[in-house]
């Protein structure tokens, strides 16, 4: 009885408890996997079947039921491939194509955006239409007609997000020619549903990684130490640097800011800044070794991004892998850098209305309004370098959107994409204006922030001004330099790291909407992470006690211990960092594995009490 309660603990799916890469049940299970692998490794189709089986049971493992989803998923688009493949005419490709997308984007939407969308819905027809799973309500039907499934809720699956985009890509792929459809259906299953990043990333392209499942399985010294120090890296960025601060800081403030100071409501949203680089860096890192173990390459997706000089190189280092989707598959096709396209236009006015309708505030409404009308406005100019340059910058802001709503269904998620799509624009206006027009531009607006704050006394001007009058301040310090020096000097590094800082800066405040909105029920998203957002704010921007930081630094030290050392960490030159993973990666086998138990104890002292789910898991 005993050994039956085990195994059935062992293969059941417990919602409270699914597999991550932190539990000792997950090493226990690639263990057992490599295992099987290693009698396997050479015999290629034999190897990825039973590698789609793992799988399979992997997620499994941390979704349920919605292991049936996967493998819809699956079937669907290799024999849809196939049609696309073997079609003759282009309107029948196209055809197929357009059926492809369509399915794959539908059953993103009805899982991952059926409250956003209803929300739009009631607000535009001024209806009550609540959500409901129908797919609950059919297994209710075919197991009796009992409530077995939770019919009044939608719950979102696991890695969905990630599936999705692969099995666009592949399609439209296929449909450009640049990859051969997979005949194979296992092989397929295995590209769609390899499970290390699998439920997180990275994306991973057709292109890049089928070629690899036909190859035979080779692993080189060097490379075995690489993969080691890859999952020993991301398990010390996810337990000490993400779950560890998460849980004894950033969390209880963002849980609830209003009991904390305004410096408090800061420090937690820096830390989260570390914090979410950490989780989901720490993710990929742990990926990346496990797949390299079994002789797979998974494509770099992060580039130490908070050393990004401006929010466009900002997105070249963050989860690289979706910015080069939402480039290749978005971007491009609305128009790219060439024009706007009518695409550019229904997605500017479908992302508006739906911003007015959630966020149900007359100065929101007003300011969108005002930046349509500009838009078409300078659409309408007949000739021009600004028109240009506002209708192709349309697909930015955008493909950001856009890439904004894919990370959730709320409008906090819509605000951080429109923020950083801002962000890339203003730099991309800003990089070519001389110092004397830099100053103006910045004089003025931290002259008009603060007869702002002064008129309304709102926390959200005394932030614009603060941090105008920053932006002023380094302005005013290089144009001052420049009219002296009588020289193009741009300070070098000093310049550099001034950029790093005022980018660091930008992104972490964007954040204060990303996290807002995350963890959240979707039925409750929008009302929940406004009202998080805007206690934050209220408090960032609200009157300080100076007098109560030190001992909240006191306090919290280990704290601010970690996410100093962590930002010092991320900050060392890459020549540096390639160093010492070299160094792990040579180190005698006996070595490496005395450094590995003494890392391993280290870990056990900063796991918590209860495991946290990897952030992106929800995305």
């Amino acid at each position: 009885m005993i050994i039956f309660r085990i195994l059935r603990d062992i293969l059941s799916f417990n919602p409270d408890s699914p597999l991550l890469f932190t539990q000792f049940y997950f090493w226990a299970f690639f263990a057992l996997v490599f295992a099987g692998f290693s009698l396997l490794n050479n015999k290629i189709l034999l190897r990825n079947t039973f590698l789609v089986f793992v799988s399979i049971f992997f997620y499994y493992k941390t979704s349920g039921l919605f292991i049936l989803l996967l493998i819809f998923t699956i079937f669907f688009n290799h024999f849809q491939a196939k049609r696309i493949a073997t079609a003759g005419k282009d309107t029948r490709k196209r055809l197929h194509l357009t059926i492809a997308i369509a399915v794959n984007l539908a059953t993103l939407c009805y899982y991952k955006y059926a409250y956003f969308l209803t929300d739009i819905l009631n607000g535009l027809a001024g209806t009550d239409f609540r959500v409901f799973d129908i797919f609950a309500l059919i297994g209710n039907s075919a197991t009796g007609g009992g409530n077995r499934f939770d019919v009044g809720r939608i719950l979102l699956p696991v890695g969905i997000s990630f599936f999705s985009f692969q099995n666009i890509s592949y399609i439209v792929d296929v449909f450009r020619s640049r990859v051969e459809p997979v005949r194979n259906i296992f092989n397929y299953a295995f590209y769609v549903s390899f499970f290390p990043q699998l439920v997180a990333g990275p994306i991973v392209r057709a292109s890049e990684f089928i070629p690899q499942i036909y190859k035979r399985y080779f692993l080189s010294r060097r490379q075995f130490g690489i993969a080691v120090f890859w999952i020993m890296n991301g398990l010390a960025k996810k337990i000490i640097m993400s779950d560890y601060i998460a849980v004894n800081f950033v969390d209880r403030i963002f849980d609830n800011p209003t009991m904390f100071s305004g410096f408090e409501n800061l420090a937690a949203l820096f830390g989260y800044s570390l914090q979410v680089y950490a989780d989901f860096s720490g993710y990929t890192d742990i990926a990346i070794g496990v797949a390299m173990l079994f002789g797979f390459y998974l494509p770099k997706n992060f580039n130490s991004p908070y050393k990004a000089t401006n929010a466009g190189n900002f997105w070249k280092r963050w989860h690289i892998s979706l910015s080069r989707w939402l480039q290749d598959y978005l971007y491009i096709p609305l128009g790219g850098n060439r024009n706007a396209t009518f695409g550019t236009y229904a997605c500017i006015i479908s992302i508006s209305l739906a911003a007015i309708i959630l966020a149900g505030n007359i100065y929101v409404t007003i300011a969108i309004l005002i930046a349509v009308i500009l838009i078409f406005a300078t659409s309408r100019l007949k000739s021009g370098l600004i028109k240009k340059k506002i209708t192709t910058n349309l697909n930015n802001m955008d493909t950001m959107l856009l890439g904004g709503l894919w990370h959730g269904a709320s409008w906090n998620f819509v605000i951080w994409g429109g923020l950083n799509g801002l962000g890339i624009l203003a730099f991309k206006f800003w990089k070519d204006k001389t110092s004397l027009y830099r100053l103006t531009v910045t004089t003025i607006l931290t002259a008009g922030s603060l007869l702002l704050w002064y008129a309304f006394q709102k926390p959200f001007w005394t932030i614009a001004f603060v941090w105008s009058a920053l932006l002023l301040t380094g302005t005013l310090i290089r144009h001052t330099y420049k009219t002296i020096s009588r020289k193009d000097n741009r300070f070098g590094k000093l310049g550099i790291a001034w950029a790093i800082f005022q980018t660091y800066i930008f992104i972490t405040f964007t954040r204060l909407f990303f996290r807002a909105g995350s963890n959240l029920d979707p039925s409750e998203a929008n009302r929940e992470a406004w009202a998080t957002a805007s206690n934050m704010i209220n408090r960032i921007g609200g009157t300080w006690d100076f007098s109560i930081i030190n001992p909240v630094v006191t306090a919290y030290g280990n704290i601010f211990a970690l996410i100093a050392a962590g930002m010092i960490i991320h900050w060392l030159p890459e020549r540096w960092k390639r160093r010492y993973r070299l160094q792990f990666a040579l180190m005698p086998l006996t070595l490496m594995a005395i450094a590995v138990t003494v890392i391993v104890f280290i870990l056990y002292q900063f796991i918590t009490a209860d495991l946290q789910k990897f952030i992106y898991f929800q995305f």
